[in-house]
C-alpha cells in the first residue's frame, strides 16, 4: 500500500457536524491565564532556569464554534501560549551561620492574544461583528467559490479597514490586517510574532504583552530605537513609501538570525513587481554588518505563495514553486491560491548580501514550506577561473518537501482539486511529505543542482535542530512524523493532522550514503530515496546495538497522545555534542475527547514534554498546563539572557 499522506491521522468522531480544525484540541480555547504555577512531574533540566518555551497558533476570537461557516487551520487571531522556567533561590543557612543559596525551577503557564489591529477592532466592535475581519483561506483555495463571491469578501474587509478611519466609529485604526499567527523568534532585544500578511508584532517576555509592530526602522511603543535616526533622515521600514508600502512590507513567518552576526535575514513577497524583496538587518551596535531594506530580488515571473527560504553563511536560497497566490487567478477561472502540477520549482541562490547576483535553477513541482537548514561547503578553485581566486562554492538545502500541495486544501477541509492539464509522466510521484537533501553547484557558467533525494521514506515535517549549529553542516534534524501509514491527502476530508511521533535524523550519515561514489545503489535523482525504510521498520529494529547506531530514532507518544513541533534546547556545557539537549512540545491526551460530540470535555488539560533529544527515549519532566493548548504551528525557546536583556517599552497602545 503506498503511503500517500502519512501526517494525517483520522481521529475526528464521524458523528461530529464540525469542521475538524474547530474541534477536538484544534478548537480554540476561551481563557487567558496570566502566569500561573504549574505542577509537574520529572525533574526539570537545571539549564532551563530563567528560560521560556513560546508557541505561536491561530484561536479564532470571532465566530469560532459555528459549523457550517468556512475555515481553514491557518485562519484565526494569534495565540502565543508559554511556559516560563521561573529560577527561584532560596537561602539556607548552616551551623556556622553561612547563607547557601539553592536554585530550584517553578514552571509558571501564560497564554495571550497578540493584540493586533484586527483583533482589537473586533473586540471593540463584538456587537455587531459576526464573521471574522479576513476571508478564510479556505475562501482563497476553494474552486467552487465564484469569482464574485471572493470579491465581495475582500470588499468587505477593505470596507472594514476603512470604516476603522472614519472619526467616532472605532477606537483602533486598521494599519495591517496581519493576525501574526505563525511563528516567534528574537531578534535584537526584540521577541516577534509573524505571519505573511504583515510585519513582525513585537511581544514582551515573559508576560507574552503585545508591544507593537516592528516596521524595520521603527517599533510601535518603544520609548526609542536605534533605527528611528535612519526613519527620521527620510529612510523607511520594509514597504518603503507609498501607497502599496502596507502590502510590500509583508515579510516572511520565517526569518533566520544568523547565531554569530546576529543579522535578522528575511523576504517579502506580494502581488506585484518585483514580486519578493529581500532584508538584513544587523544587530545593533554591530557596523560590520551591512543593512538591506527590502532590496529586489529579479527573476520572478509571478506572485507566489512563499512560506520559508534557507540561508547559510554565505548564501541564501529562496523557493519559488508552482503555488500561484494572485487575485488575478479569478480572472482565469482559478482560486486565488492554485497549485500547477505541471509546473516548475525554482530555486534562487545568491551571496548573502547580493541579492542581484542571483541564480536560478529548475526542477520538478513540489510544495516546501519549510525549510530545515543550510550550509556552503568549498571544493577547490573556481573551474572557469573566473576570477582566479574564488573556490568553487556548492551550497547545500534541507527541507521537508511534499509532492502536491493537498496539505493545504485538507486543512481547510476541502477536496484536493483534480488538474486540468495532462502531468507529465516524470512529474508523477506519490503523495508523500519527506526530509530532502538538494545541493547547488554555483559555478559561475554552469549553475546546476547537484544531488536532489530524500533522505528517508518517513514522513517528516516541522524541523527543528540545535541553533548554535544553524547555517552549517549540523548533523542531526529533528522534526515530527507519525506511526499511521494508513491516511492520505486525497482522502482525508473530515480528518486533521496529528503527530503521535518525533523523529531523530543523522543526515550527516545519510548524505554520504547518497553522495558515496561507490554506492552500488544510489538514490535515483528527484525520486530516489537514501533509507527506504518505513517508521514501522525503524522500531523494530533487531538489537539495542542496532538501533544506537541507527541514523534514524523514533521517539513515540503513548496510545491517544498527540504532541506539537517539538523545539530543541541546548545543555549548558562547552564539551557538550550537538544532540546534548532536550526537546520541548506540548501534549495532549485525546482520551479527553467526548467520542460522540468530538469535542474536549470539560477541564481537559495539556502538558509540556522535555524530552531527552540524544537517547529519543526518555521524558525527563512532564508540567502539567491548567488548561489545553490547542494544536498550533512553530515556537521557540527564549533563554535567560534574552528575556532579561529586552529593549524598554512605553506601555499598551
Amino acid at each position: 500500500m503506498l503511503d500517500l499522506n502519512p501526517l494525517l491521522v483520522d481521529t475526528t468522531s464521524s458523528s461530529s457536524s464540525k469542521h475538524p480544525y474547530l474541534s477536538g484540541n484544534f478548537a480554540p480555547v476561551q481563557k487567558c491565564y496570566p502566569l500561573t504555577p504549574c505542577s509537574y512531574e520529572g525533574t526539570i533540566p537545571a539549564d532551563l532556569a530563567g528560560g521560556q518555551y513560546v508557541r505561536n497558533g491561530g484561536n479564532p476570537a470571532i465566530n469560532n464554534d459555528e459549523s457550517a461557516r468556512e475555515s481553514h487551520w491557518f485562519d484565526g487571531d494569534g495565540m502565543l501560549s508559554g511556559v516560563l522556567f521561573r529560577r527561584v533561590e532560596r537561602g539556607n543557612g548552616n551551623e556556622n551561620g553561612d547563607e547557601r543559596k539553592t536554585t530550584t525551577i517553578q514552571p509558571e503557564f501564560v497564554n495571550q492574544y497578540l493584540v493586533t489591529d484586527v483583533y482589537r477592532f473586533a473586540q471593540e466592535n463584538r456587537h455587531w461583528m459576526r464573521r471574522p475581519f479576513m476571508p478564510s483561506i479556505s475562501a482563497l483555495l476553494n474552486p467552487c467559490t465564484s469569482a464574485v463571491r471572493v470579491l465581495l469578501k475582500v470588499l468587505r474587509t477593505v470596507a472594514l479597514v476603512l470604516l476603522s478611519w472614519l472619526p467616532g466609529w472605532s477606537k483602533t485604526k486598521v494599519k495591517r490586517i496581519s493576525v501574526a499567527n505563525t511563528s516567534v523568534l528574537y531578534h535584537d532585544g526584540r521577541a516577534l510574532a509573524t505571519c505573511e500578511s504583515g510585519p513582525p508584532l513585537r511581544f514582551m517576555l515573559p508576560g507574552l504583552e503585545t508591544v507593537g509592530w516592528f516596521n524595520g526602522a521603527t517599533t510601535e511603543n518603544e520609548p526609542s530605537s536605534d533605527y528611528e535616526k535612519i526613519d527620521k533622515a527620510g529612510g523607511a521600514g520594509f514597504g518603503g513609501k507609498g501607497m502599496l508600502s502596507f502590502m510590500k512590507e509583508w515579510m516572511t513567518a520565517h526569518p533566520r538570525v544568523d547565531p554569530e552576526t546576529g543579522e535578522l535575514i528575511a523576504f517579502h513577497s506580494f502581488s506585484c513587481k518585483p514580486y519578493v524583496s529581500y532584508t538584513i538587518i544587523p544587530r545593533s551596535g554591530v557596523s560590520t554588518s551591512p543593512r538591506l531594506m527590502s532590496v529586489p530580488v529579479p527573476g520572478m515571473a509571478g506572485p507566489k505563495m512563499m512560506h520559508d527560504f534557507g540561508v547559510s553563511k554565505d548564501h541564501t536560497a529562496i523557493m519559488d514553486m508552482p503555488l500561484s497566490l494572485n487575485p488575478l487567478n479569478l480572472l482565469k477561472g482559478r482560486p486565488v491560491l492554485s497549485y500547477d502540477g505541471a509546473g516548475k520549482t525554482r530555486f534562487g541562490i545568491f551571496p548573502r548580501y547580493h541579492p542581484e547576483r542571483v541564480q536560478w535553477v529548475e526542477t520538478n513541482p513540489c510544495c516546501i514550506f519549510h525549510a530545515a537548514n543550510c550550509w556552503d561547503t568549498v571544493s577547490g578553485e573556481d573551474p572557469d577561473n573566473r576570477n582566479g581566486l574564488e573556490p568553487m562554492a556548492t551550497v547545500n538545502l534541507l527541507v521537508c518537501r511534499m509532492t502536491s500541495a493537498s496539505l493545504i486544501f485538507n486543512a481547510g477541509n476541502l477536496p484536493t482539486p483534480v488538474s486540468k492539464a495532462p502531468i507529465p509522466r516524470e512529474y508523477q510521484e506519490e503523495e508523500q511529505c519527506r526530509l530532502y537533501y538538494y545541493s547547488f553547484s554555483l559555478t559561475p557558467l554552469n549553475q546546476r543542482i547537484l544531488h536532489q533525494f530524500a533522505l528517508s521514506a518517513i514522513p517528516f515535517e516541522f524541523p527543528t535542530l540545535s541553533p548554535a549549529h544553524a547555517m552549517t553542516q549540523a548533523r542531526y534534524i529533528y522534526g515530527c512524523t507519525t506511526t499511521s501509514p494508513s491516511a492520505s491527502y486525497t482522502s482525508s476530508l473530515g480528518k486533521s493532522v496529528k503527530i503521535d511521533a518525533l523523529a531523530k535524523i543523522d543526515v550527516t550519515t545519510l548524505i554520504a550514503r547518497g553522495t558515496a561514489p561507490d554506492n552500488p545503489c544510489p538514490p535515483e535523482s528527484i525520486k530516489g530515496c537514501v533509507d527506504n525504510r518505513s517508521v514501522s521498520d525503524i522500531l523494530t529494529s533487531s538489537t539495542e546495538k542496532e538501533e544506537e547506531n541507527d541514523p534514524i530514532q523514533i521517539f513515540t507518544f503513548p496510545p491517544s497522545h498527540y504532541a506539537q513541533e517539538a523545539r530543541f534546547v541546548a545543555r549548558h556545557n562547552d564539551v557538550g555534542e550537538e544532540d546534548d539537549g532536550w526537546l520541548l512540545t506540548y501534549v495532549f491526551d485525546e482520551s479527553q475527547i467526548d467520542r460522540e460530540s468530538g469535542e474536549c470535555m470539560e477541564g481537559a488539560k495539556s502538558e509540556l514534554w522535555i524530552i531527552d533529544a540524544k537517547g529519543m527515549k526518555e521524558v525527563v519532566a512532564k508540567i502539567r498546563l491548567p488548561q489545553r493548548v490547542p494544536y498550533g504551528f512553530h515556537g521557540a525557546w527564549f533563554g535567560e539572557d534574552e528575556v532579561l536583556g529586552q529593549r524598554d517599552w512605553t506601555a499598551h497602545r
